[in-house]
């Protein structure tokens, strides 16, 4: 029975959360969006944190905003990226930013996992990992809403999660729409319209290659 309650409260958070999506990807009418943006300047985000690693201090800040559900974001991680961590994020040559873009429900909720728990900053990174490397397992099946968060949660309790700890993530309808107002306001401030794109140096690009990636960020670097 406590299962069957953690998995409806999961998806009556979603529920909430479906009022939140984009107009751009026809979930919701034009006005209605408009609206929803408008709504998203006045939500407190305060309590969601920037996800962030290499040298703060660096002077070049790199953004990427993708979606936990994107096959393409997904190839990013599993190549380019790791090469990014090896050459500019772990020797600290710049300051890497992570932000997450919610296309679908299904991305809010990993994004609810990544970031649950107290200290989620020390399991973020390797969280999204995951979610990458199983995203066609967890979002990619011909499942409903409930296999989803199941294969969420596994993941979730694979990095040291409790089902505590995801029961009270899922239901936090507070947090979900911070994360989603959040989403929207950095997403509308930068221009964001596609996963992945890159902010590099105050710049928006759209997805590139690794080759490119680094001949933009050496360029910003020698600026």
């Amino acid at each position: 029975m406590i299962r069957r309650l953690t998995i409806l409260a999961a998806l009556a958070v979603a529920a909430v959360a479906t009022t939140h999506f984009l107009s751009a990807h026809n979930v919701l009418p034009g006005p209605v969006g408009q609206a929803l943006a408008q709504d998203a300047k006045d939500i407190d985000t305060s309590m969601i944190k920037e996800m962030a690693l290499g040298n703060p201090d660096a002077p070049v800040t790199v953004i990427e905003y993708a979606s936990f559900t994107c096959p393409h974001c997904a190839t990013f991680h599993a190549g380019p990226y790791k090469q990014l961590k090896t050459e500019y994020i772990d020797p600290g040559r710049i300051n890497f930013i992570y932000r997450e873009v919610y296309f679908d429900r299904p991305g809010l909720w990993a994004g609810i996992t990544a970031r649950c728990g107290e200290s989620a900053e020390g399991r973020y990174f390797g969280i999204v990992e995951m979610l990458y490397e199983q995203q066609r397992d967890w979002a990619g099946g011909s499942g409903g809403a409930q296999e989803i968060v199941e294969k969420l949660r596994k993941i979730g309790k694979t990095a040291g999660l409790t089902d505590a700890n995801l029961d009270g993530c899922f239901t936090d309808g507070d947090r979900a729409q911070a994360l989603y107002a959040l989403y929207l306001q950095n997403a509308e401030a930068d221009g964001v319209r596609s996963t992945p794109s890159f902010v590099i140096d105050g710049k928006l690009h759209s997805n590139m290659s690794y080759v490119e990636l680094k001949a933009l960020i050496d360029e910003a670097l020698d600026g």
